[in-house]
């Protein structure tokens, strides 16, 4: 049945389990209007010849509804709508609580073009290659208008911000190729912005990743990093580190635990921050970006608030190597466990 609906309804294949659950909840809902669409048509056609005007002296009788029949025409489709809601609401959750153990690939979307990078790997351009089988988060920015990352096989789709970072995981667990797309107009190019998105077998995608880290190795060996920008295929660490020295960070933050004018970096990703407003929140990837381009938004109790903003300095492969180099510096102590996740606030947008 799952085959044919989506079949006749010209939906693309699943790809994975998330796509094949927005796609029950799409047939359920598309189900139900229809039978509820044929009940009315058949009310109205009962009614018409039912209650016709057989003479024209008689007269239009007067109907006064009982409260049960308001009931029932009101509560009956409501009960749909929350039904609908309360199916589709934990999967709108769930596509952005991503596992402990998932994979992290760097997104930057640019005029008219996909950018991808792994971090301590390769980077790549218009070409993502994931595992089969394997949770895999995604972080994505944009570097100039807004662009929405969107794989229809996995039924994935997010937007790319300029200057912040959004986030949507996936598990993969049919091997081909597909496409990006980006369905946020974006330009004249709009229609040329598109990447391959390659699932590979997880052996096949583990290979592939040791023989591009040993390729990054050798080309580091042999040619110095440039200070001039992030280069493509370097590693996101030794950037981040590179970068944070060039642009003062490490006159206020500390990397050994030592306390500075800022909160130190030592096992700063995962801890819970306690804010001035009140909030205690996660670090995490769009804290820390937040935290570099808008710092006055993000108070940390205990600190003053003399960090300047990096709004329009800090290009969106810059911004990324800095957060993967604050999260290097955790201890294996530090890491939370499986039953241990760190209590926290999630920030409103916007405040």
């Amino acid at each position: 049945m799952n085959e044919f609906l989506r079949t006749i309804l010209f939906l693309p294949v699943q790809a994975s389990e998330y796509a094949r659950s927005v796609d029950y909840l799409h047939f359920f809902v598309i189900t139900t209007t229809m039978i509820a669409a044929a009940g009315v048509f058949a009310a109205a056609l009962y009614f018409l010849v039912r209650y016709r005007r057989r003479k024209d002296t008689d007269p239009t009788p007067k109907i006064s509804p009982r409260a049960i029949h308001e009931v029932l025409f009101i509560g009956v489709p409501l009960s749909f709508f929350l039904l609908w809601f309360a199916i589709g609401f934990p999967q709108f959750v769930g596509l952005h609580t991503a596992p402990k153990d998932a994979m992290d690939v760097y997104v930057q979307g640019k005029q008219w073009m996909w950018k991808f990078a792994y971090p301590g790997g390769p980077s790549s351009l218009d070409v993502l290659r994931v595992p089969a089988g394997r949770a895999v988060r995604l972080l994505i920015t944009s570097r100039d208008v807004i662009h929405s990352f969107f794989v229809p096989e996995l039924r994935l789709k997010q937007d790319a911000l300029p200057g912040r970072y959004t986030e949507v995981w996936f598990k993969a667990d049919r091997a081909g190729q597909y496409q990006v797309l980006c369905t946020q107009y974006c330009g004249m190019g709009h229609s040329t912005m598109r990447a391959d998105f390659v699932v590979m077998p997880a052996p096949e995608f583990d290979d592939w990743m040791a023989r591009q880290r040993r390729g990054i190795t050798a080309s580091q060996d042999s040619n110095p990093i440039a200070p001039e920008m992030v280069q493509a295929g370097s590693n996101l660490i030794r950037e981040g580190e590179r970068v944070a020295a060039e642009q003062g960070c490490l006159k206020c933050h500390s990397v050994d635990g030592s306390r500075h004018i800022g909160p130190t970096w030592l096992n700063l990703y995962g801890r819970a921050e306690k804010l001035t407003t009140g909030q205690t929140v996660l670090v995490d990837e769009p804290y820390m970006t937040r935290a570099m381009m808008d710092p006055g938004s993000l108070k940390v109790t205990g600190y003053q608030n003399v960090m300047p903003t990096f709004q329009g300095k800090l290009s969106p492969p810059e911004a990324a190597a800095i957060v993967e180099y604050i999260k290097s510096l955790r201890t294996q102590a530090s890491q939370p466990g499986p039953s241990e996740p760190p209590a926290y606030e999630p920030i409103p947008p916007g405040k």
